[in-house]
């Protein structure tokens, strides 16, 4: 391991290891620490979606620009992450949720996103499989989409250690060096690493971090919350393709895999705050319940497998990105409620411009995502959620 590097990354999942590529893709020193293996935290976890369909403008925006991040990131990394724009399909069993997703549709829109309302008989010819008797409209979005997760923090880290970064795995970080509200180096287990950068994306476990850097661990209240899925044997390709979630069915989503062909599950059971992660009886009888009403030939398939993640939260579920005022050359991308893998490649090549330019291109609204916006008791809309 380096005893000396320009920034020092922490936090092995897709929000690091995608600054850590964009950094070294400018030109930077880079090294990043991960207390485990990479991903083990809550990228391996998530349930592959990638989504504009957002009810604020800062993450429409954002998440239009990293859709066609998405779109180029195989070819730019040199490596398959099996992206594919399969769309998200949200489902509306009410007339005020008709009514919702019309001013939604407007706002994503204006935006450039195409979502568009649907009626029950075209939402089954998209997922042939779909219980459509139980829904007035959908909203619909066919540019969303969902990647491999595993194949996309791999393709990173890689890149990364070919542009000159180095990838530290059960590297864990016991302190921050500050002296005088300046970063000056990064204590692990296995040494030290001189820096005057470090970016905590630790996400989940980010407050430990910045406790570490002399922040109390409330400045960002991020709390890890259990949320779960199951995993089904493989079903013929291109039944549920999409993401398809009835939101007032408690959140609950089906999707396909995109790599073999099991359907991913969620519902909106929540647990915490909480590092746990056993899966839980409750989950699985609560998951299977809609799942089946939302797709009825469910009932006939398999359950393979159950795993727990977290969704790292912040009060308004936004999450918390950019420079700590009181210390120089501390920054933080963390607390992304759910929702850090599909930001990954905009937020790490926005955080990496910021460190090396001062500036970025890219539509990230700094003031929304502003750390110190808690301090300030100026919470955000809630960020949309599901599962």
């Amino acid at each position: 391991m380096k005893s000396k590097a320009d920034v020092v990354v922490i936090g092995g999942g897709s929000t690091g290891t995608s600054i850590a590529y964009h950094l070294a893709k400018l030109g930077a020193d880079v090294v990043l620490v991960e207390k485990g293996y990479l991903g083990n935290g809550s990228t391996f976890r998530c349930a592959t979606g990638i989504r504009q369909q957002f009810t604020d403008e800062a993450n429409i925006k954002l998440m239009k620009y990293n859709i066609e991040r998405w779109k180029k990131l195989s070819e730019e990394l040199g490596y398959d992450i099996n992206f594919k724009q399969t769309g998200y399909l949200f489902l509306a069993t009410t007339e005020e949720e008709v009514e919702a997703f019309k001013q939604n549709i407007k706002l994503h829109n204006k935006f450039g996103a195409p979502t568009r309302l649907i009626t029950p008989e075209e939402a089954k010819e998209i997922v042939p499989l779909l219980n459509a008797d139980e829904f007035l409209a959908g909203q619909w979005n066919p540019t969303d989409g969902k990647a491999n997760p595993f194949k996309t923090v791999f393709a990173f880290a890689r890149k990364a250690k070919e542009l000159g970064a180095e990838i530290c795995e059960y590297t864990e970080v016991t302190d921050i060096i500050v002296e005088n509200n300046e970063v000056k180096g990064v204590k692990t287990n296995r040494g030290t690493i001189k820096t005057d950068v470090v970016v905590n994306a630790a996400n989940a476990w980010a407050p430990i971090i910045n406790e570490m850097a002399g922040l109390d661990r409330e400045f960002i209240p991020i709390k890890p919350y259990k949320h779960q899925l199951v995993k089904t044997e493989p079903i013929k390709e291109g039944q549920i393709e999409p993401l398809v979630c009835p939101p007032a069915w408690n959140d609950s989503y089906v999707i396909q895999d995109g790599e073999d062909g099991g359907i991913l599950c969620g519902t909106g059971l929540e647990y915490g705050p909480t590092y746990d992660m056993t899966p839980t009886y409750d989950f699985l009888r609560e998951v299977l319940k809609w799942a089946t009403r939302i797709i009825p030939a469910l009932k006939y398939v398999h359950v393979l497998r159950q795993w727990a993640g977290f969704y790292a939260k912040t009060p308004d579920s936004n999450p918390a990105i950019g420079k700590i005022n009181y210390i120089d050359g501390f920054y933080i991308a963390a607390g992304f409620s759910g929702h850090g893998f599909m930001m990954a490649p905009g937020v790490g090549e926005a955080i990496a411009e910021l460190i090396v330019k001062g500036k970025t291109h890219v539509p990230l609204d700094w003031e929304w995502y502003d750390p110190h916006r808690f301090e300030r008791g100026e919470l955000r809309s809630t960020a949309f959620q599901i599962g």
